[in-house]
């Protein structure tokens, strides 16, 4: 095996090896302190410096975007001027692996003052912060995956999970669900399926229409115009209809003059619809579950006032 490839597998099995330390060292005050961050009537405040800020940054993120209004606090800025961002109904974070880390102990004599509740990161429980703190998350570690044991591996890592850790009990406990999630997202993946709906992203205005008695080369103009793929076979108000350029082409299978052909010979009858407030996800779902690449979308009365279309969707003969 060479050697950076063997090397690698060291660290990831030392990193693994100090979850599994720490995830038997997860205590009373872990329940603890989950039940004061759901009782604050403020936020929650993460501090760190160096590494630790940047983890501290990403815990608040995720702590934000899954029901518990959080953010970071940069511990050498607080020392000047950025304490004020610290109310004392606020609840405090503060991630050190060694517990003495300067900027943050200097800030606890502020926080003392104020009351707020101090959660101790750290893997030096009987350190200055863990003796300052209300409660501790423990996250010491054997040593650092670094071949030196020096720059902050093993231990970053663990306060990720822990943190992560935090931000997932915290959500259950408030019985975050994906739509909560994608409100926080809404420019996300997630947030398009589950907040936005059908009339937002369908194709409307001028449809790709034509009748029964449209001949097969006019409805060949009507679906490349169109550039959906398809056209609606419509009578008056009425929706017949639709035919894609799958039946186009299986219409060549059926007939031998062309010329002869029909919309009416082409079309699918009672063609998949759906609401146009449906939910994005559903509707991808319908085009999922039956295979097509295009729904109709209907009004309340039966009208129709679009095409809802998912790109990669798969189309299966016959059926719309």
């Amino acid at each position: 095996m060479p050697e950076s490839i063997s090397l690698a597998k060291q660290v990831v099995a030392t990193e693994i090896r100090a979850l599994e330390a720490m995830n038997a060292r997860v205590s009373e005050d872990f329940g603890r302190t989950v039940k004061c961050i759901l009782s604050m009537k403020g936020r929650l405040v993460v501090v760190g410096m160096g590494k630790s800020g940047l983890i501290g940054r990403k815990i608040a993120a995720t702590m934000a975007s899954t029901g518990t209004p959080a953010f970071s606090v940069h511990a050498g800025e607080a020392f000047h001027g950025d304490l004020g961002m610290i109310r004392p109904t606020d609840v405090v974070l503060m991630i050190s692996n060694s517990g003495e880390t300067e900027e943050l102990v200097r800030l606890l004599p502020f926080l003392r003052h104020q009351n707020n509740y101090v959660i101790a990161m750290t893997g030096k429980p009987a350190s200055t912060l863990g003796k300052a703190a209300n409660t501790i998350l423990d996250i010491s570690v054997e040593r650092e995956a670094c071949n030196n044991n020096l720059a902050p591996t093993s231990s970053t890592t663990a306060a990720l999970v822990m943190g992560d850790a935090l931000a997932v009990v915290l959500a259950s406990k408030r019985g975050f669900q994906p739509e909560d999630f994608a409100r926080f997202h809404p420019g996300g993946s997630l947030g398009r399926r589950l907040l936005t709906r059908v009339a937002d992203v369908m194709h409307k205005g001028t449809l790709p229409v034509c009748t029964a008695q449209t001949s097969f080369k006019d409805v060949v103009h009507v679906v490349n115009r169109g550039r959906m793929g398809l056209a609606l076979v419509m009578q008056g108000e009425r929706l017949l209809g639709i035919i894609t350029d799958g039946d186009i082409r299986r219409g060549f299978d059926t007939v031998h003059d062309y010329r002869s052909i029909l919309a009416e010979d082409l079309m699918t009858t009672r063609p998949k619809a759906i609401a146009p407030d449906a939910r994005v996800g559903d509707a991808e779902a319908l085009l999922r579950q039956e295979k097509i690449g295009a729904l109709v979308v209907q009004d309340i009365d039966g009208r129709v006032i679009g095409i809802f279309q998912m790109h990669g969707a798969e189309e299966a003969p016959g059926v719309h």
